[in-house]
């Protein structure tokens, strides 16, 4: 893989035609080196991949027609339909994609796909919470758990995810007297990242939390953090009429990629069961095609049964969730 800075990218369209594809990627690019060099061994087609944490559909704007981006990779669903809506990704049609990514993780007409998923689960102290005592994204309402929640900000794209999908189940009044009830469990205000509010249970703050599920192996892989981990059981709430709520990392064709069909190829090899099980490992999440298995680590955490709501829809209420958060002062 040859990683370049942006300004190296927009100069690449000026070199002779050659087999390869530009990606602009939020992830970092460590996190997709496994499947950009499985990639490149089985096509031959070489990548350049620009590091885009923030701003990445101001600069695809920015740049218009003579944007060198192919391909599009980022997380979470917001981020995706956001990429859409702004008129910078387009439509593609593949039988690889369509046939092993499940129609709740794709955009319905084609602009964007996910790649592998990821649980917004609880973190649960095996010391103070037994097995089973929490089932449901309802129960975190419910005041037996006064003052024993801890989670990141209301704000932050994966709280509002969540807040999202509770809206498109239940409907916003529901879903605001919920915020309110989880507000009144909490043990101190939303901050830090998901690892720190393990951290806050390891540290006797708080019972459960809200996380997402690739969190616990990158715990464990940090010798400072693996004594958080063992202290937190892994468990799988589902909605009272649905399964457990599912993000997603996603890919995108860029709305003037100047070479659609290595692109295209790169996005095919993305639905491979091959590079779904290397994505997937390296980042301690789930494969988006449900034939392809977990890795035994991700597997050992517990079966999870995936919500099955559409993310489009879900997508959809997000500015409500924001609203709503705001409304009730989760964060205050």
């Amino acid at each position: 893989m040859r990683t370049a800075l942006l300004a190296a990218l927009t100069c690449a369209t000026a070199l002779p035609a050659m087999a390869e594809v530009n990606i602009y990627s939020y992830r970092q690019p460590e996190l997709i080196q496994p499947i950009i060099d499985g990639f490149t061994e089985q096509t031959g087609i070489e990548t350049n991949v620009a590091f885009v944490e923030q701003g990445l559909v101001e600069r695809l704007q920015a740049e218009g027609e003579r944007s060198p981006a192919d391909i599009i990779m980022t997380v979470d669903i917001s981020r995706l339909t956001g990429a859409k809506d702004a008129g910078v990704t387009q439509s593609v049609e593949s039988d690889a994609l369509s046939d092993n990514i499940p129609a709740s993780l794709r955009d319905p007409e084609g602009h964007w796909f996910g790649v592998t998923t990821r649980a917004r689960i609880v973190y649960a102290s095996k010391e103070r919470v037994e097995e089973g005592e929490i089932t449901t994204y309802e129960d975190l309402a419910d005041d037996k758990w006064e003052g024993r929640i801890c989670t990141r900000s209301g704000t932050h794209v994966y709280t509002l995810g969540l807040v999202a999908a509770m809206i498109e189940h239940h409907g916003e009044e529901y879903t605001k007297e919920w915020l309110e009830g989880v507000k009144s469990n909490l043990a101190r205000r939303p901050q830090g990242n998901d690892r720190a509010q393990v951290r806050a249970i390891w540290a006797g703050e708080c019972d459960i939390s809200l996380g997402n599920t690739y969190y616990m192996g990158k715990m464990l892989e940090d010798p400072e953090q693996q004594e958080w981990a063992n202290s937190v059981r892994v468990t799988f709430p589902e909605f009272e009429d649905g399964g457990t709520h599912l993000n997603i990392s996603g890919v995108a064709m860029a709305a003037n990629a100047p070479n659609p069909e290595d692109a295209q190829a790169f996005m095919d090899y993305l639905a491979s069961p091959e590079a779904q099980q290397i994505y997937a490992e390296a980042n301690y999440e789930y494969p988006a095609d449900p034939l392809v298995a977990a890795s035994d680590l991700v597997q050992s955490w517990g079966e999870v049964t995936g919500d099955e709501t559409d993310l489009a829809a879900i997508a959809e209420h997000r500015a409500d969730a924001l609203r709503l958060v705001e409304e009730v002062n989760f964060d205050g």
